[in-house]
């Protein structure tokens, strides 16, 4: 009797086996027939993985902070690609006004903006951008640093949108004569109106 009951045993765990075998086997067979079903995948060691960049998402924006260069015979104004944090327009030309009055970075490039000026707001409205800025703005400075100082502040409040209208304010006031020489400024500003009525 008890040689048939271990004998069951014997049949009952090789029937066990047989089936847990015939399963693994069968689940092996179809991811190997199905790899996009696994939930295990091996790197390949030759493959780099790369980032899928349609879920990547950017807190940055590039902009350009404009300076001028002396070419030898005259000045020319050149920009300067800087990343700002992502933001509403006033902000991001507010903080690309910081790094114009900061002054230059780069050897090559200067700035005819006096150190002293304050930036004192900015606003980007559907008329076009008002840049408010302390009365240092005016001071020093011959006919050529009063022009490349007011391109410097066209072309870097226009970086969003290089075809607005542009208005330079000095303590709250529209500025329609810069400096002891008398340039006269007709707003609002556009690169257009600036690259006909200014010569540097």
């Amino acid at each position: 009797m008890k040689e048939q009951q271990g004998n069951r045993i014997s049949s009952g765990i090789i029937a066990a086996i047989s089936v847990a075998v015939i399963a693994v086997s069968g689940a092996i067979a179809y991811y190997a027939l199905n790899p996009e079903k696994g939930v295990i995948s091996k790197p390949n060691p030759g493959v780099t993985q790369q980032p899928n960049s349609n879920t990547q998402i950017t807190n940055e924006q590039k902009v350009e902070v404009y300076w001028l260069q002396d070419n030898g015979t005259k000045l020319s104004l050149v920009p300067q690609a800087v990343t700002l944090p992502q933001g509403e327009p006033d902000q991001v030309i507010e903080a690309a006004f910081s790094k114009l009055l900061a002054g230059p970075t780069e050897g090559t490039d200067s700035t005819t903006i006096p150190t002293e000026t304050k930036l004192l707001g900015v606003k980007v409205g559907d008329d076009g951008v008002h840049v408010n800025l302390s009365e240092d703005f005016t001071t020093g400075g011959g006919s050529s640093s009063m022009m490349g100082r007011v391109g410097q502040v066209v072309y870097t409040a226009t970086s969003l949108n290089p075809n607005a209208k542009v208005y330079i304010e000095v303590n709250g006031k529209q500025l329609d004569v810069l400096g002891g020489e008398g340039l006269e400024l007709e707003q609002p500003l556009t690169r257009e109106s600036y690259k006909q009525n200014f010569e540097l």
